[in-house]
């Protein structure tokens, strides 16, 4: 049976107040600055209580709102010469749109590309003549190139993924990936001329092994591009000159992920290194060969730059302490203005033994002895990971009386390709597997209460959830869903192509190929097996997991009795307003204490 959720199930108001003010409390990104002007920075905040866009002048400490849309604006970026700001203008949350452009000191809002048709972004390079953009529809890529200020025109066209890369810092080159070789998850790199788009060179690393082209060496006339290569196993890199050919491996002794962008000058590398959750900095000088660890703090970068003058800014947390956006060397160079967050919880590691290997999990505790009543909140992606970094929804469960544990499982990225990719052929159970292991290794320690579990999880997560309620129905007291794939068939014809490329790959084919494959990985199958009541959050406008196929899932629920509870919202694959954000947390806590009691 189907019920609106009702009113929220009371916390202690101080409680209640303390998870909220994480919400609340706004934040800034990372700032993005013009290459020949440094001082004129694009970022993106939630002060006003949406996400949108905002100018900053570094010269005269002047910040001004650029974007106000009912549903927030998540991508901007800026012009090299700083004149000009472009950002993505799609239509409540659906990701479908065009490009937009506004003067940096202010003015009217106008379309920068009108002969480029609304479409799913797919790359965007702005030089300084000339400007390349990617669109993904149902009908494949195509890719754009022209003159500022002139009339772009398609110089690429697939059925298939391709998207715009990078562009040379004196615009005469362009790389473009694109997956003529079959899979989109490891896309191959093709460079090209902008003066008459012929091809100057191609490098695939063959199957299973994806090649990501990160940016060009920030000088004129230098030819070096910066590549992501997994060649032994893992994200590495390496520096292609793609007109002589020349290809230098960097082998950096790390342990984990590796990626990087240039120091301005071209002749050093800001090198980001993930593993275990965990993240740091480093610079590698490519005349010397020699690596300089940062002064990176326990916890996780989400970006990082190399200003002109050397200094490095990024925007770092932990999952105790919130986002901050700092100097490397420490000062603070952005804060948005009010309160900061209050601190949120420790996150204790988990290896776990698993069927693939072993399992690395994240558990924060509650207040009180264990026992406890857990939540295991589930990542999405897949090809994503849970880590030490800030956290409100994870605090908020805490703040509620849950433990709560992430399961870092077979699909996630930060562990090896070998890890990443394990789920081909089977996406869904074997994760499924993993989040087994670590359940029963976390009973048997006596932390998880096998009477008082949640499952929980967004997107992919939401995925998982939904399946894991029907294919594990004995270990789960009761699950909350959002914005899930609940009916693969149904979601496949309705998702957008890159995503249906996507899953092709991910299946080993399109469900008229394949169609065992799909069924037995879709929730939709396995609901007669539900036994747990469910919150399902849905959004209106999601291209990636669309509300149709919810819907024929929440119907079999109704036909079967099955109890479960609905949240739409009006937005897509999540929501940029933060009290949206704020209501559908407190839905979903309102739901748990209710069924699982802390």
């Amino acid at each position: 049976m189907s019920a609106e959720p009702t009113p929220a199930t009371a916390l202690p108001p101080e409680i209640t107040a303390r998870w909220q003010a994480r919400f609340r409390a706004p934040r800034v990104s990372l700032p993005d600055w013009a290459e020949d002007a440094p001082q004129r920075c694009l970022y993106s905040s939630d002060v006003s209580g949406v996400v949108e866009q905002y100018a900053w002048d570094r010269d005269t400490d002047t910040h001004r709102q650029v974007t106000d849309r009912p549903n927030g604006t998540a991508y901007g970026t800026l012009s090299p010469d700083g004149e000009t700001i472009w950002w993505f203008a799609d239509t409540d949350g659906d990701e479908f749109g065009v490009w937009c452009t506004q003067p940096f000191a202010g003015g009217d809002d106008a379309v920068a590309l009108p002969d480029v048709g609304p479409a799913y972004p797919a790359g965007l390079e702005i030089g300084r003549v000339m400007v390349a953009v990617g669109r993904s529809t149902d009908d494949g890529s195509e890719l754009w190139l022209g003159p500022l200020g002139g009339t772009p025109s398609v110089f690429y066209s697939t059925p298939d993924t391709a998207g715009v890369d990078a562009l040379s810092h004196d615009d005469t080159l362009l790389v473009y990936s694109h997956s003529e070789h079959g899979d989109p998850r490891y896309p191959a790199l093709r460079v090209v001329r902008t003066t008459d788009r012929s091809v100057v060179a191609d490098k695939w690393d063959g199957e299973g092994r994806g090649l990501h082209a990160l940016a060009f060496a920030p000088r004129p006339g230098d030819t070096r591009l910066l590549v992501g290569h997994e060649r032994r196993g893992r994200e590495e890199l390496l520096v292609w000159d793609v007109v002589s050919g020349a290809e230098t491996e960097l082998v950096l002794d790390l342990p984990g992920d590796v990626t990087a962008g240039w120091y301005p000058d071209g002749t050093a590398l800001l090198v980001g290194h993930d593993t275990a959750a965990r993240s740091e900095l480093y610079r590698y000088d490519l005349v010397t060969g020699t690596v300089q660890a940062l002064d990176t703090p326990r916890g996780v970068v989400r970006g990082a730059t190399a200003r002109p003058d050397g200094s490095v800014e990024l925007a770092w947390s932990s999952s105790e302490r919130p986002p901050v956006i700092r100097r490397a060397d420490g000062p603070v160079v952005l804060a948005a203005p009010g309160n900061e967050p209050p601190a949120a919880y420790p996150v204790e590691d988990r290896w776990v033994p698993g069927p693939g290997g072993n399992v690395h999990a994240l558990l924060v505790r509650p207040a009180g002895t264990a026992p406890y009543a857990t939540a295991f909140l589930v990542h999405g992606g897949p090809e994503a990971q849970d880590d030490d970094s800030y956290r409100a929804r994870r605090a908020a469960y805490v703040d509620a009386g849950y433990a709560v544990v992430h399961v870092n499982y077979r699909g996630s990225t930060g562990y090896g390709s070998e890890w990443r990719d394990a789920l081909t052929g089977r996406p869904g159970l074997t994760e499924l597997e993993d989040v087994a292991a670590v359940y029963d290794a976390l009973v048997a320690e006596g932390v998880v209460d096998p009477f008082r579990t949640i499952l929980s999880g967004g997107s992919w997560g939401g995925f998982l959830t939904l399946l894991g309620l029907g294919t594990q129905p004995e270990r789960w007291t009761a699950g909350i869903a959002e914005v899930p794939v609940a009916d693969y068939l149904a979601a496949y014809e309705d998702e957008m192509e890159g995503l249906r490329a996507y899953d092709r790959a991910l299946f080993g084919g399109s469900p008229a190929e394949v169609h065992d494959v799909y069924v037995r990985s879709s929730p939709l199958t396995y609901v007669d097996a539900v036994a747990a009541p469910m919150l399902v959050v849905a959004g209106a406008n999601d291209p990636r997991c669309p509300i149709r196929q919810i819907d024929n899932y929440l119907t079999a629920l109704d036909e079967r009795g099955k109890p479960h509870e609905v949240y739409r919202f009006d937005a897509g694959h999540g929501s940029l307003v933060v009290e949206e954000t704020i209501r559908q947390v407190e839905v979903a806590l309102d739901f748990a204490l209710r069924h699982v009691k802390p």
